[in-house]
């Protein structure tokens, strides 16, 4: 659900984070304020508002404590481009691997492909419209008694059946009823052709930021190919080219390009592996340069993408880590600076393992049952089989690697593992979970201590 910025207030988002995600409330509390602050960014002068620049935030916390389900659900509810990516997967220039200006590139085609979605939604009804008009052109006899010959897409000022015509009419109503869909007819279609290039090269393909689709428009237009095809294939293939002729591309990355400087959210994840540790040389000395190679970006740096020059000075930096063999200090003081705001989230509790399983909109339970819904079976979990599964969670957490909320999804799998695999053979029965069922599919599990940590 996408909510207006303006209507939202910190304590409101909150709530909406609530609704996914279980405890936390300081994250929570630091990313909804950040989240305020862009709208009243938005409000201050023109010459004050260039000097706000983003609270970048820092989450520190073991994983599966819903670090990157706040960011992620952050994103989702304002609409914002929102890109994940993890911090070791880049490395500093002159070394192979992906650069770090990739984030952004990647980034800003999140931002056109929601963009273009949001203006195809707004052409569609006129688009259908048009192709209507098409198909019934070629299902009317033409001048020389037979179809007209297809167009590679219906022209806004094309010659449409007259109104009064009762053929083209009775025609109209079998082909919005569905009727003629299986009838062949013949269209013109653009013809699809990418060359083939190979990238000899460390840096990928991002480096060269080429539209191939522009070439054919270079060698005399684009080429087209005839094809055959039922009405109903038709009208999705001439619907899909219609929709991208009426959408001003141009214009998409141009709203594009302003929704990620003012908008866009970067998930920085892993954060801590490439912190540096004090009297550690050798690897450390790549993980500080990635460091120095991020520093511009999250600073505030024009970057070249194939929709435009992006600067990233509003660019909201949200980084997360679990810092269990490093902290934050031990990053290169520059970075530090620039995420003034951190955030400890806590290791959950038993208490949190159960309100997981019920209380959220997505709660794992919810899942379960309706996936085992689907199959006509009904699941259901007693209270006391919840507080079970819950303590075994968070038992196993702590005897072995600490792995939050998603020891779970490990748990429940285990315990349900006879129950999917029948399921289909047992339609119309209703399965009660108890907390037996669920001593009894643990038991030999957690005894073993040794077996617990490859199992769960």
């Amino acid at each position: 659900m996408t909510v207006d910025l303006d209507q939202l207030t910190p304590a409101q988002i909150v709530e909406q984070l609530d609704r996914y995600i279980v405890g936390q409330h300081r994250a929570k509390r630091a990313v909804a304020i950040a989240l305020r602050n862009r709208m009243r960014r938005r409000r201050l002068p023109s010459e004050l508002r260039d000097e706000v620049s983003p609270k970048n935030i820092v989450m520190i916390g073991p994983t599966g404590v819903g670090k990157t389900e706040i960011a992620r659900r952050l994103a989702k509810l304002c609409g914002a481009p929102f890109l994940k990516v993890e911090a070791t997967k880049y490395t500093e220039v002159g070394y192979v691997g992906r650069d770090v200006e990739s984030m952004i590139r990647d980034l800003t085609s999140v931002a056109v492909a929601m963009v273009k979605a949001e203006q195809q939604a707004g052409v569609q009804e006129e688009a259908e419209r048009r192709v209507e008009d098409h198909l019934l052109e070629l299902l009317l006899p033409g001048p020389g008694g037979g179809p007209e010959p297809a167009a590679a897409a219906p022209a806004a000022d094309a010659a449409k059946p007259e109104a009064g015509n009762s053929t083209a009419d009775k025609l109209r109503e079998k082909l919005r009823a569905g009727d003629l869909d299986d009838r062949p007819v013949e269209v013109t279609v653009s013809a699809q052709q990418s060359p083939n290039v190979s990238i000899l090269s460390g840096q990928g393909v991002e480096e060269m930021d080429l539209n191939f689709s522009n070439f054919s428009n270079l060698l005399g237009g684009k080429a087209t190919k005839k094809k055959k095809a039922s009405i109903k294939r038709a009208r999705q293939m001439l619907l899909n080219e219609e929709i991208d002729r009426l959408v001003d591309m141009d214009r998409v990355s141009e709203l594009a390009v302003e929704r990620v400087q003012e908008m866009g959210i970067i998930f920085l994840d892993e954060l801590d592996k490439i912190a540096s540790r004090e009297g550690r040389n050798g690897v450390d000395v790549s993980r500080e340069g990635v460091q120095r190679d991020i520093l511009p970006i999250v600073e505030g740096s024009k970057v070249n993408t194939r929709h435009g020059v992006v600067d990233t000075t509003h660019v909201l930096f949200i980084a997360a880590g679990a810092f269990h063999m490093s902290k934050p200090s031990d990053l290169i003081p520059e970075l530090q600076g620039r995420f003034p705001i951190r955030v400890e989230l806590q290791q959950l509790s038993r208490e949190d393992f159960e309100r997981i399983l019920t209380q959220p909109e997505n709660a794992l339970i919810k899942q379960y049952t309706a996936l085992l819904g689907t199959e006509g079976v009904e699941l259901e979990f007693t209270p006391e089989a919840i507080v079970r599964i819950s303590e075994v969670a968070n038992e196993v957490n702590s005897s072995t690697e600490n792995i939050g909320a998603r020891r779970l999804h490990t748990i429940l799998e285990h315990i349900l593992e006879e129950v999917s695999f029948h399921a289909p053979d047992a339609k119309g029965q209703k399965i009660t979970v108890t907390d037996q069922y669920v001593d009894e599919r643990l038991a030999g599990i957690i005894e073993d201590r040794d077996l617990t940590r490859f199992i769960l």
